[in-house]
């Protein structure tokens, strides 16, 4: 039941177009008694009175506002002064400005108190960011492009030891510590069956890049080459680079690399590849393992020979007419060059004096050069280039396209820029959590859980995987489906989090804590990261997760409690609390309990909240009020006491 406030004399007497003299002598002789133009009558005998005045309530009073009108934009439009507005606000407890938006709760409060209903304005969808035209390419436009490899491994693993070899140029000595500090691609030309042919090689500085690229929804990679090192093994890293292949779905070669040294042992990285589930073609498995040496070029010619094999069994083509586009794989500002991009063409050529979008940033290409610094005028399908024009730095992994001209492209992007500005007023972006996990399990919306586990030690971490292992097995086929994405040894990283977006994970921690950059990361992201130091919590949450009763946990808070001094009977049998509040506050729409002596007589919600002749939505401690309670009609007893409380949701 809705509490609707009365309404005062004087707004009755306008809207009855009568002075609140002419009414106060009108109610007298229908045996109404008042005390003067502020006399706040209730609805009821307000609606009686309108009966009797010839004047009855309309049903049809009907406001419309916008979502984000204020208290003048409300009064202006019930016709009512805003000051009076403002008043009306205030005798209900609320101090509001008058250019201060309502809430839609306060302000249909607002307006049933001078008889209207309200209704919100539909409010217009915003038109979507236009998209840059798509080129549709004809029957027979798709040709056959080059392979775009990303290579991936642990570090001082040869990974650029690896591309320097097969570009035959001096990559490493130029960054510091010989670690890759810098996304950069390049392409390579091979004989293979007599014909020339391209490869396109992406040297990222880790599996963080590639997975980056792949959470903004950029699917770059065609193949990834793991490289492993015959003389150290499978490492933390590796294993890694594993299961960042497994999520993108991508064909993975591995290369096991440094075999010219003495302690090689790449028989004991094939056997460790079993054990993370890759099974070499010589055990009768389906990935291809390639000895080689980076460092003298042992085996780098069949290593490429199987990288255009796998490519011609993917069958890659693009369709090289038509307005390009593609992925951004970096950006940054230059002195004196203004934002560079370094991008990836996938579709289409494009060309210099094209007008492009990428993102939020729009520009138009001044020029564009390959890895070697060479000068482009067009690049197809799989070339990577670097361009400089944008007016400002797109993201990396953002897609570029080009379009008609650079007005248009402006358009798009502020367009873009808008609608982001809007996301980030609404709040950071929600993914699931392992909540939304189980509740979509109920509904039958999900059928599979993916899930990233960490934990402090390797023993600890084989307990936890054997544990969630065999819950997966016990589970029939029409339940949800564990999948364990990535599992590791040490603190949650912003790494784990970063892979949690790209596979849509929640990330679970096993006595380890999350470091300050995956707590900023899952907060932006909206990941959900639950950290566990007892194995059996763990693998409750997610069979009740699994299952679908994984429920919300409330705890109650007490807000105040009051005792009743009086007892006050309605002439129309409702029952009123004359209250003094001992400690705390009570507050309308609570739950509350009837309490006498040591029995609770009821438990239910406070409907109406009255101080003096006010309603108001709480009362705070040392002060008197009335309370009705809904549903109970029963006497009050002096001293019962009303405990007013809520029940508030916490973190499991």
């Amino acid at each position: 039941m809705t509490v609707v406030p009365g309404i005062r004399l004087v707004d009755l007497a306008r809207e009855l177009k009568m002075t609140p003299a002419e009414l106060v002598t009108a109610l007298k002789d229908l045996g109404v008694e008042t005390s003067g133009p502020n006399t706040v009558l209730d609805p009821e005998t307000a609606n009686d009175v309108r009966s009797l005045l010839g004047k009855p309530a309309e049903a049809d009073k009907v406001i419309e506002i916008g979502a984000d009108a204020t208290v003048k934009d409300i009064a202006q439009a019930m016709q009512v002064a805003p000051n009076e507005a403002q008043k009306k606000l205030l005798q209900m407890g609320e101090l509001v400005a008058i250019n201060q938006k309502l809430p839609h709760a306060l302000a249909e409060r607002l307006a049933a108190a001078y008889g209207y209903t309200l209704k919100l304005k539909a409010e217009p969808k915003p038109a979507p960011a236009p998209a840059a035209p798509k080129h549709k390419a004809p029957a027979g436009a798709l040709q056959p492009r080059p392979p775009v490899v990303t290579v991936m491994g642990h570090v001082d693993h040869g990974k650029t030891t690896l591309l320097d070899t097969i570009r035959h140029t001096n990559v490493v000595a130029g960054e510091h510590g010989g670690i890759t500090q810098h996304i950069g691609a390049y392409q390579v030309e091979v004989e293979h069956n007599g014909e020339k042919r391209k490869i396109t090689f992406l040297d990222t500085p880790g599996h963080r890049a590639f997975t980056k690229m792949r959470a903004r929804g950029a699917s770059v990679t065609d193949i990834v080459v793991l490289v492993v090192a015959a003389d150290d093994g499978i490492m933390p890293q590796t294993v890694e680079a594993i299961n960042h292949t497994r999520a993108a779905g991508v064909p993975m070669i591995v290369a096991i690399n440094k075999i010219d040294k003495p302690e090689a042992n790449p028989d004991r990285i094939k056997q460790q590849l079993t054990e993370h589930n890759l099974v070499v073609e010589e055990y009768g498995g389906d990935v291809i393992a390639v000895p080689i040496s980076a460092k003298t070029g042992q085996g780098i010619p069949d290593l490429l020979e199987y990288i255009l094999l796998v490519a011609d069994v993917e069958d890659l083509k693009a369709d090289p007419h038509g307005h390009a586009s593609g992925t951004i794989l970096e950006a940054s500002v230059e002195p004196g060059r203004g934002p560079v991009a370094k991008a990836l063409v996938q579709s289409g050529t494009l060309r210099v004096g094209d007008s492009l979008v990428a993102g939020l940033a729009y520009g138009k290409v001044r020029a564009m050069t390959n890895e070697r610094g060479e000068r482009l005028q067009k690049a197809p399908p799989a070339t990577p280039v670097e361009i400089i024009g944008f007016h400002n730095p797109p993201d990396a992994g953002d897609t570029f396209e080009v379009v008609k001209n650079e007005k248009e492209a402006r358009q798009i992007a502020e367009k873009r820029q808008e609608k982001a500005r809007a996301q980030r007023m609404s709040g950071p972006v929600r993914r699931l959590t392992l909540d939304d996990l189980s509740r979509q399990a109920r509904e039958g919306a999900i059928k599979d859980l993916n899930v990233i586990v960490k934990a402090d030690v390797q023993g600890s971490l084989e307990a936890v995987i054997g544990q969630l292992n065999e819950l997966a097995e016990n589970k029939s086929d029409d339940e949800v489906r564990l999948n364990i994405k990535h599992s590791a040894v040490g603190n949650i990283s912003e790494a784990d989090i970063d892979l949690a977006v790209a596979t849509g994970s929640i990330v679970v921690g096993f006595n380890v804590r999350a470091d300050s950059e995956a707590q900023r990361a899952a907060e932006r992201d909206g990941v959900d990261v639950r950290l566990y130091n007892i194995i059996y919590d763990l693998v409750e949450d997610m069979d009740r997760a699994m299952k679908g009763l994984l429920t919300p946990v409330f705890e109650e808070v007490v807000l105040g409690r009051a005792v009743v001094r009086q007892n006050f009977r309605t002439p129309r049998g409702v029952m009123i609390a004359g209250c003094y509040v001992t400690e705390g506050k009570l507050q309308r729409g609570a739950e509350v309990r009837l309490r006498r002596g040591k029995d609770l007589l009821f438990t239910g919600r406070i409907e109406s909240l009255r101080h003096l002749k006010d309603d108001v939505r709480e009362i705070a401690q040392g002060f008197e009020c009335g309370v009705v309670i809904q549903d109970w009609n029963e006497p009050y007893q002096v001293d019962d006491v009303l405990e007013c409380f809520e029940m508030r949701q916490v973190n499991r």
